[in-house]
């Protein structure tokens, strides 16, 4: 481990973290600018630190000094602390219900990556979300995750599981452990996942990849991916995750693809809709970000209407972000004059892609629940 600890602006506060653990230590300013005081004159970790972290992560670090132990992040350039980056969509599974759409294999080289998590580091991202298409099939993934790592990012990893049975995918996740690596679940059974992800072999490859992530003790949590093909396995697929002791969350809304297409919207199971709360706005574009496998960035993985190429502009780019995100979070076009607008729960970006996809209001929109237009 390059570093033990990392010590960071984040949001209004301070933190501690630890790489691989979920679990932080929030700091007062003072507090921060004592162990940044300790870094410069050589020092120790402070008993208060080396305490804390004992207890926190059940690491001994009192025989560590500071610049040695710990990394030191800087104050996000322009407020964005937490990024997700499709490294690539492509992906080894045909899943009718993803909202990626043609899925090509398409992106930067490896220098490229590399500027881009330079880049990212420069601009104060601590919290990088890795995903696709399928993250693990990239042939940069473990180059990738070992810079971000190095460069001091919290890194989760999104996989749909079929690879991570790979010796050098495992040796990766070890050397750079991510604080999550989330699974995607498809169903129970193999005849019920080949048929959903439209490959043969997919379960078995997955039910191998979950037990060596297991035996390797990476932080597996799965996401239950409930749709009109596999909701007769609801209950087994939640039986599948207490039996492997993951935590798990349920994702029953499908939504258009990328591109606006409504193919992926077929595959609703309106039996296992849940209600959603009240969209009351969000960060993306402020302290959130999206970057897709060219460079470009967006203020989230729905938002992509005005994306900026952070390979031809730099860092410096982002600075626009977040008025790309007031002016997209607007209720125009198809939902100006909404009376609901007030209690919607969908976020006017969602709501762009599924009147693109001229999806039924009932799939979205409170309309449609009322049996009135929209």
């Amino acid at each position: 481990m390059l570093h033990d600890l990392i010590a960071s602006p984040f949001l209004s506060s301070f933190v501690v973290l630890r790489p691989g653990r979920l679990e932080g230590i929030r700091l007062p300013e003072e507090r921060f600018q004592e162990l940044e005081r300790a870094r410069d004159s050589g020092l120790y970790l402070p008993s208060w630190l080396a305490d804390a972290a004992r207890v926190r992560w059940g690491v001994e670090l009192a025989s560590r000094r500071v610049d040695a132990a710990v990394l030191f992040r800087d104050a996000p350039v322009y407020g964005h602390s937490r990024a997700s980056w499709e490294i690539n969509l492509g992906c080894d599974l045909d899943c009718e219900h993803c909202y990626l759409g043609e899925k090509r294999f398409a992106g930067l080289d490896a220098e490229g990556k590399q500027q881009l998590l330079l880049m990212l580091r420069d601009a104060g991202v601590l919290w990088l979300q890795v995903t696709g298409g399928e993250a693990l099939i990239d042939p940069h993934f473990a180059a990738s995750c070992q810079l971000a790592y190095e460069l001091g990012m919290m890194i989760e990893v999104l996989t749909n599981g079929t690879r991570l049975s790979n010796p050098a995918v495992l040796e990766a996740l070890a050397t750079s452990r991510p604080y999550r690596v989330t699974v995607s679940l498809y169903g129970a059974t193999a005849e019920t996942y080949d048929s959903f992800t439209r490959r043969r072999g997919a379960y078995k490859r997955v039910t191998r990849g979950l037990s060596a992530g297991i035996e390797a003790g990476l932080p597996l949590q799965l996401a239950l991916i409930v749709t009109a093909q596999n909701a007769h396995e609801h209950d087994r697929m939640r039986a599948m995750a207490d039996e492997l002791g993951c935590p798990y969350k349920e994702y029953t809304h499908m939504s258009p693809t990328i591109y606006g297409g409504a193919e992926s919207l077929g595959s609703q199971s309106p039996a296992h809709l849940k209600p959603l709360e009240r969209f009351a706005g969000c960060n993306a574009g402020h302290t959130f970000l999206h970057v897709d496998p060219h460079g470009r960035a967006s203020i989230c993985k729905v938002g992509r209407d005005e994306q900026i190429d952070l390979m031809a502009e730099g860092a410096q780019g982002l600075a626009r972000l977040g008025g790309i995100a007031d002016r997209l979070m607007l209720r125009t076009g198809g939902c100006s004059g909404c009376q609901l607008s007030g209690n919607c729960s969908v976020c006017r970006p969602l709501a762009k892609r599924y009147q693109e996809a001229k999806a039924p209001l009932n799939t979205y929109c409170q309309h449609g629940q009322k049996g009135s237009a929209a």
